[in-house]
C-alpha cells in the first residue's frame, strides 16, 4: 500500500536536514511526498529582494530534486511565528494537513532551540488527534541540525530517537539538495555543513547497523 506523507518543514532546509535521504528513500519505493513549508523570508522584516528572489529559486529546485508531488507554503514571517495566535497558526496548518490528509507526517522536534520550531510543533501535534485527523498512523519528530542539539541538555528536552532509517543509498543526494540552499550551508565547524550532515548520519548508522542513517522519535503510531 502506497504511503502518502508530509513533511512539514518550518523553514526550507529542513526537510533536507532532518529527513531528506528518508524522503528520497519513500519517493524511491513509490510513496507519496508532500512538502509544507510554514515560513518565507519577507522585504518588510529586512530581507533583501535579491535573497527573497534566490531562496524562491532553491525551492522550486529542491521541489523538482525530490519531485514533491505537492508544494504548499503558509508563508508566515520567518523568526516571528511567536507572534501568531495558536490558533490562528492551528488554523492554518489543519487546512493543510486535512487537504493532503496524510497517513505519516514528520514534525519539528518539540524541544528545537528555535522558537519557531517548538511553536510549529506545538500547533501541529494538535491537528493529529485520532478522532478529528483519522487518516494519521505515524507521527515522527525530526533531528534538525543546529537546531535540535542546541536544545537544553535534559531528560524531558533531549532528542532520544527510537526509529532509524538507512539512507545508505541516498546520502549522496541528500548532501547534494542541502547544497542548493547556499547560504544555509558552510565549512565546518558550522552545524550544516556537509561534513557534519556526514559525521551524524554516520553516528546514527552505527546506531542502525549501516553506513548512514537518519534518526527519529515516533511519538504515534495506530495498526
Amino acid at each position: 500500500m502506497k504511503n502518502k506523507i508530509l513533511i512539514i518543514a518550518v523553514h526550507p532546509d529542513d526537510e533536507t536536514l532532518g529527513c531528506g535521504g528518508t524522503l528520497l528513500k519513500h519517493k524511491f519505493n513509490d510513496d507519496e511526498i508532500n512538502w509544507l513549508i510554514i515560513t518565507e523570508a519577507k522585504e518588510k522584516d529586512g530581507f533583501s529582494l535579491e535573497s527573497i528572489s534566490k531562496r524562491k529559486k532553491e525551492i522550486d529546485k529542491v521541489s523538482q530534486m525530490y519531485n514533491f508531488d505537492s508544494v504548499n507554503n503558509l508563508k508566515l514571517a520567518t523568526m516571528r511565528v511567536d507572534e501568531l495566535s495558536m490558533s490562528s497558526l492551528i488554523g492554518q496548518i489543519s487546512n493543510a494537513i486535512n487537504k493532503i490528509k496524510p497517513n505519516i507526517i514528520y514534525l519539528p522536534f518539540k524541544g528545537d532551540v528555535h522558537s519557531d520550531h517548538r511553536k510549529v510543533f506545538e500547533a501541529s501535534y494538535s491537528c493529529t488527534k485520532s478522532f478529528r485527523y483519522p487518516f494519521i498512523k505515524k507521527i515522527y519528530m525530526i533531528e534538525t541540525l543546529s537546531e535540535t542539539e542546541f536544545a537544553p541538555s535534559t531528560k524531558e528536552d533531549s532528542f532520544i530517537p527510537n526509529v532509524f532509517v538507512n539512507i545508505s543509498d541516498f546520502m549522496d543526494e541528500k548532501i547534494e539538495i542541502m547544497k542548493v540552499f547556499e547560504s544555509e550551508i558552510a565549512e565546518h565547524p558550522f552545524p550544516r555543513s556537509e561534513r557534519n550532515l556526514k559525521a551524524l548520519g554516520t553516528l546514527r548508522g552505527a546506531t542502525a547497523g549501516c553506513e548512514y542513517a537518519e534518526s527519529f522519535v515516533l511519538l504515534k503510531e495506530i495498526n
